[in-house]
């Protein structure tokens, strides 16, 4: 068959454009001609398509590609320390980690960027910012070119505060220093100790740590100025948050393997502090140290609900659309008889939902860009820094939304286009006539429809329900402290220039000032708090009595605390004593160890007046305390214990004040504020809050997840009860003929409710009974974000089930009331 020519194709073209042009411009014709009908569908659409390109945005902002302007992710590995016998995952020493870099081919480059707080000093006031401690190749490894001046020269990151130097991030160079030209050079205070600009990052640049908008960025030889204590050449002390960039084409698993044979040497040749130890690598979607570990299982459920919500959307508007296609039979009839084919009446319909796509698409796209921000504001502010959580819009969410977009064209108008238009042209003109009443595959077709919707309702609902339950349940877990009537702040006395003996000084005389503030009945100090961003310090122990195994390494965290630590938070002494005034720098060091502790390495035994070593340092135990939760509430009892403040002094601390009930809440934080003025009016304490906050901050993510089920779950109801509705109203008025005949042959008006009313609550209990099944077989999949609730708990069944019901009878009850007001005689004249 000869080719057709040029000219032949640019006809069939030009018809083909013309063809789409006129089906466009009819179709917007008629979609303005029923304004109302146009507005829900479009927002509808805009809402399911909105809720999928927004949690698509999170995912690849916050997991798939969690740090801007760096290059080449899908190449970065996380680097993460394991031990033999414990659970979870640690940092590496900082030796180690450049052991691994030294004997690895497999990568183009290791880097480290530790999240790190610094004390801006020397301006009006003192300024909390969040920085990194990052090796001297930052800049080079992750692609940042700064903007203004340099970064990191070789070398600048070894040795014990040789190298006093900094970038600071685009904000900061805007918002506090007015964008000035001039800035590289000029020096910047640094926990009291200047530190000379190098350079300024890019904007949008947020570094490499997920939740923090970065706003400083010192070498690694800077980390005793914000640890107050050297670790860079102490390979027990593990800190140290590393990444690697993969060579092109080395796999994973081949990394691993050099991984595990340079882990295996180090283990060999410092048996002291890597026995027992390995190291893993992971993707960096499943990057250990960020807040994206915590969000990545809510991304995943929020994806799988949002995909629902749209199916449920589109399941609502092919109904819509299908009782508006009826009720045009007789438009579409004409058409017919007039020689339109079927498929030209199909094409039309198509395009009239193409519309309405593509209109949904974009005002989904507005509204997902709109709220692209709101996962920040379920997470307050940590130590005065804004938890930012950076949505990627760029081309793969767009063109992705965009398909999902036209996705649902097909779903939600082509199954309507072809139940209206594959009909002959004499049944098309008998089902134009009035009164007549849709059955068969139409009305099938829509009955199909309302069942999905209700019974993909009750699966959002269950899951809802159980998130719900979870996150009340673990809010109201025992930490293990009384976190009521607890106010915490903090102190930096490095920042305000105190040398080491001052800052004792201080100290003692801030926790002597605290316990007269009226309704205060204790007070105390320490290092770390629970559920902060910056874990418990920790190093290996050894315990007088204890042979551990030839491939493991005794771990601890530990917390330096003041006397009254236990008594203010509430902490449970189990045996021996507490610590005292007496327990000073000068006197036997000791410890308090947890009750975990104490089963694990003397389970038949009193640890009382027992030896244990942290690092180097032996200390005599004097008593047990409670277990608690720091890291999460749903964490098993962790290997902790306590050493007095006294003997271990940090310039760095914590308060915390135990108040009457009506203290706690409100009132207190100026007296605390006035506390440490009174010591020195130059040290500010930093953000005041009760600790029952601290707890629910560490709640962030379940409660991100159950405000998303929350709002599609309630929009998936929304949605099937107006389908519900739209059917049961569409039967009403199609059998208005059937009815009439029926009151006049005598039935009741209560007959007629109940006739109506037991026809859609039939399809309504199909849907829920379906739904119930389905939420039986997937809720399993929630087992991992549960706490201390089952996927299949009998009684959020039972409350879902009831829920539907009465939306919907609700959903019935008024189309079945009009049809108990028909007047016979009108309705058998249709």
């Amino acid at each position: 068959m000869p080719r057709p020519r040029a000219s032949e194709n640019e006809s069939w073209g030009s018809l083909w454009l013309e063809r789409l042009r006129q089906d466009l411009v009819f179709g917007g014709r008629v979609l303005r001609r029923a304004p109302v009908f146009t507005s829900v569908a479009i927002l509808c659409l805009a809402l399911g398509i909105g809720a999928n390109a927004v949690v698509l945005s999170w995912t690849e902002g916050i997991v798939r590609h969690p740090f801007p302007l760096v290059r080449d992710q899908e190449r970065l590995v996380a680097i993460a320390g394991t031990a033999k016998g414990a659970s979870g995952l640690d940092e590496m020493s900082w030796p180690d980690f450049m052991d691994l870099a030294r004997g690895t081919t497999a990568f183009e480059t290791f880097f480290v960027s530790k999240i790190t707080g610094g004390t801006l000093t020397g301006g009006e006031r003192a300024l909390r910012l969040v920085g990194q401690l990052v090796t001297a190749n930052y800049f080079d490894a992750v692609g940042v070119r700064p903007v203004l001046g340099r970064g990191f020269l070789p070398g600048e990151d070894v040795g014990r505060s040789a190298h006093p130097v900094a970038v600071i991030s685009y904000g900061l160079w805007q918002d506090h220093y007015g964008g000035s030209a001039s800035i590289v050079g000029t020096t910047i205070n640094f926990n009291g100790i200047p530190h000379t600009i190098i350079g300024v990052t890019p904007k949008g640049f947020l570094g490499t740590f997920v939740g923090y908008a970065m706003q400083f960025w010192v070498p690694a030889s800077q980390q005793a100025v914000f640890d107050q204590s050297y670790r860079l050449d102490d390979r027990s002390a593990r800190w140290v948050e590393g990444f690697a960039r993969l060579k092109p084409g080395v796999t994973l698993a081949a990394a691993q393997a050099q991984i595990n044979g340079v882990a295996a040497t180090l283990e060999t040749e410092f048996p002291n502090a890597d026995r027992g130890r390995a190291v893993r690598i992971f993707p960096i979607e499943d990057n250990p140290f960020d807040n994206a570990k915590v969000l990545k299982p809510m991304l995943r459920v929020a994806a799988v609900v949002a995909a629902l919500v749209l199916v449920i959307v589109c399941a609502n508007i092919a109904n819509l659309l299908l009782v508006r296609a009826l009720a045009r039979r007789g438009e579409l009839s004409i058409r017919r008889a007039l020689g339109a084919s079927g498929a030209r009446l199909m094409r039309q319909l198509v395009t009239e939902g193409l519309i309405l796509a593509l209109s949904g698409t974009a005002l989904g796209i507005v509204l997902a860009y709109a709220s692209r921000n709101m996962l920040g504001l379920f997470f307050a502010p940590r130590g005065g820094a804004t938890l930012v959580f950076a949505a990627d819009f760029q081309w793969p969410v767009l063109t992705t939304t965009v398909a999902i977009g036209l996705l649902s064209t097909l779903l939600f108008a082509l199954a309507p286009a072809l139940n209206v238009t594959r009909a002959d042209l004499a049944s098309a003109m008998r089902a134009a006539a009035p009164g007549a009443v849709a059955t068969g595959s139409r009305g099938r077709v829509r009955a199909s429809l309302v069942i999905l919707q209700m019974c993909l309702s009750v699966v959002l609902l269950v899951g809802t329900g159980l998130v719900v339950m979870s996150l009340q349940r673990l809010l109201a877990a025992n930490p293990g402290f009384a976190a009521a009537n607890v106010t915490m702040t903090g102190v930096d006395l490095v920042a305000a220039g105190y040398d080491t003996a001052r800052a004792h000084r201080f100290q003692d005389d801030l926790l002597a000032r605290l316990t007269t503030i009226g309704g205060a009945s204790s007070a105390a100090l320490a290092r770390s708090l629970p559920f902060a961003t910056r874990p418990y310090d920790n190093g290996p122990i050894a315990v007088d009595g204890y042979e551990p195994a030839k491939d493991e390494q005794p771990t601890a965290d530990y917390n330096q605390v003041s006397p009254g630590y236990f008594k203010t938070l509430g902490i449970p002494l189990l045996a021996g004593r507490d610590f005292t005034s007496a327990d000073a720098d000068t006197s036997a060091p000791i410890a308090i160890v947890t009750h975990a502790l104490a089963d694990r390495y003397w389970p038949n035994a009193s640890p009382i007046g027992r030896r244990l070593r942290l690092r180097e340092r032996w200390m005599r135990v004097v008593g047990i305390v409670g277990d608690i939760k720091y890291r999460s509430l749903d964490e098993s009892p962790g290997m902790l214990l306590y050493i007095p403040l006294a003997q271990q002094r940090t310039s760095y601390v914590l308060l915390f004040l135990r108040t009457s009930a009506s203290k706690a809440a409100t009132g207190i934080a100026p007296a605390i504020v006035g506390a440490v003025h009174a010591v020195d009016p130059a040290v500010s304490p930093y953000e005041i809050i009760t600790m029952r906050e601290q707890v629910n901050r560490s709640t962030a993510a379940q409660r991100v997840l159950v405000t998303l089920l929350a709002a599609f779950s309630s929009l998936a109801l929304i949605l099937a009860a107006m389908g519900l509705y739209g059917m049961i109203s569409y039967m009403v008025s199609q059998s208005a003929r059937e009815l009439g005949l029926r009151m006049a042959l005598g039935a009741s008006p209560a007959q007629l409710l109940g006739l109506v009313m037991s026809s859609g609550l039939r399809l309504a209990m199909f849907g829920v009974a379906l739904g119930v099944i389905i939420a039986l077989a997937t809720t399993r999949l929630l087992g991992t974000i549960l706490y201390d609730v089952s996927p299949h708990d009998p009684y959020i069944l039972a409350a879902v089930a009831v829920v539907m019901t009465g939306a919907a009878t609700l959903a019935c009850l008024l189309p079945a009331w009009r049809a108990t007001r028909l007047d016979p005689m009108r309705a058998l004249r249709l």
